[in-house]
């Protein structure tokens, strides 16, 4: 039986190679650069240069000796985001109102 080190290189091997695989027959000119991550050139909406990169990684978890968990991951980033678009909303509604203050103000002064 192999190591769990040894497993998951393996693993992401794989995946790399699928990633890299996906992008080549999608067209890209697709480099590895490390044993775990490959990159390929590409032009942004104003046609200026850029690169993706694109890293492949198998987690093991934190120090308390728990394993990594995805699920709570993904689901601690869609908490995230909900607290940052309220966040957001609540700026909006701010500035609407101070907005109103202000041109009420110089109303009255008229």
């Amino acid at each position: 039986m192999a190591n769990n080190r040894k497993l998951d290189n393996e693993l992401r091997e794989y995946y790399l190679k699928k990633v890299m695989e996906f992008f080549t027959k999608n067209g890209e000119e697709v480099l590895q650069t490390n044993s775990n991550e490959c990159v390929f050139p590409c032009i942004d909406a104003e046609k200026n240069e850029k690169w993706v990169q694109i890293v492949v990684k198998i987690p093991t978890g934190g120090r308390d000796g728990e394993g990594f968990d995805g699920y709570n991951l993904a689901e601690d980033y869609t908490l995230k985001l909900k607290m940052k678009e309220e966040k957001q909303k609540e700026s909006e509604n701010k500035k609407m109102k101070k907005i109103a203050r202000d041109k009420a103000r110089r109303e009255k002064k008229e």
